[in-house]
């Protein structure tokens, strides 16, 4: 039974490793006919379009008909389109990126030039652009409640995964992803400003409750609705 075991871990593991062999050989030379890539792999056709069906039915590659090219100044005929494969987006994004560590880079330059005001600087603007369709609440017949629901929308279209609820004598916009979080870790100027652009939004003080650059799971604001009074100062005046 462990042998078994053994054997059926290792099989998944080559398997692994021999679809991320076709996945970097489709990132190179694709778009790319699978017997192509079975002669350049050393796989079977049967085994190269096993992969591939995996891949495509996971999205990762997608098909493409190109007609076969004309060969030394012939026609290239009527045939069937040769059938290639290639990386969709999302397979792309399996290589990974830097632009986490490039954004880092380039704040830490723009903090060494011009301080941390200008990083806060560009915190807000940056987060003035994403929610430069929702109107400033200047009014008392115009409603927070509303506005904050624009807010968490505008977040939501922007990749935030926002939603809002009623808390208390407030409400609450909770941001249950964040596509700079591992930035913000670096610089807390980004989630300064975050707080600084909801505010002035909505003409009230908001208060932070958590934060995913914090290790949170959740990003956290609420949004008061009524006066804190206290208590202390209402017996006083009594």
């Amino acid at each position: 039974m462990a042998a078994e075991t053994q054997l059926q871990t290792e099989t998944r593991s080559t398997e692994g490793d021999t679809r991320r062999q076709v996945m970097l050989l489709l990132l190179k030379e694709g778009p790319i006919t699978a017997s192509n890539l079975g002669t350049q792999l050393g796989l079977s056709a049967a085994g190269v379009r096993r992969h591939l069906d995996i891949l495509v039915e996971d999205g990762l590659t997608e098909v493409v008909n190109r007609r076969p090219q004309p060969k030394n100044g012939q026609s290239a005929g009527r045939g069937r389109p040769a059938k290639h494969f290639r990386l969709t987006d999302k397979g792309r994004s399996q290589f990974g990126h830097t632009y986490d560590e490039l954004a880092s880079e380039a704040l830490d330059t723009l903090r060494e030039v011009g301080g941390s005001e200008a990083v806060k600087k560009f915190a807000i603007l940056r987060m003035e652009r994403l929610l430069a369709d929702i109107e400033p609440l200047v009014g008392e017949n115009e409603s927070v409640v509303d506005t904050a629901r624009k807010l968490a929308a505008a977040l939501d279209d922007n990749g935030y995964a926002a939603t809002i609820h009623e808390a208390g004598h407030g409400v609450q916009v909770c941001q249950h992803h964040c596509p700079v979080a591992r930035v913000a870790e670096q610089h807390p100027e980004l989630c300064e400003a975050e707080q600084e652009v909801f505010s002035a939004l909505l003409g009230t003080h908001v208060q932070p409750l958590a934060s995913i650059a914090d290790g949170h799971g959740i990003c956290t604001t609420n949004i008061p609705l009524t006066p804190i009074t206290n208590n202390s100062d209402e017996r006083s005046r009594a």
